[in-house]
């Protein structure tokens, strides 16, 4: 599906660009061009980047427990957290 008719910047090349670390519009813009001639694809653009309508699902995985408290540190350590970023 074209994006950016325009420039005919494909869905799968603005995916490709947030899969590369893309994360605002002035980056997709840079790399790609999406954006910069009418401005219409600009919303769907958007979708795609981090926290729109089409962005990664997230999958949370708690760890366990892997560092142990500093000799002074009368505190346990807290769980690590993994996120783990699916593109769709």
């Amino acid at each position: 599906m074209f994006i950016c008719i325009c420039n005919a910047i494909t869905e799968k090349q603005v995916k490709a660009a947030v899969a590369a670390g893309a994360h605002t519009l002035r980056q997709l813009q840079a790399e790609l061009g999406v954006a910069s001639c009418c401005g219409c694809c600009a919303e769907t653009a958007t979708d795609y980047l981090p926290g729109g309508r089409y962005a990664a699902h997230q999958t949370v995985h708690v760890l366990d427990d892997r560092v142990a408290p500093a000799a002074n540190d009368g505190v346990l350590p807290a769980r690590f957290t993994e996120v783990i970023a699916r593109r769709a």
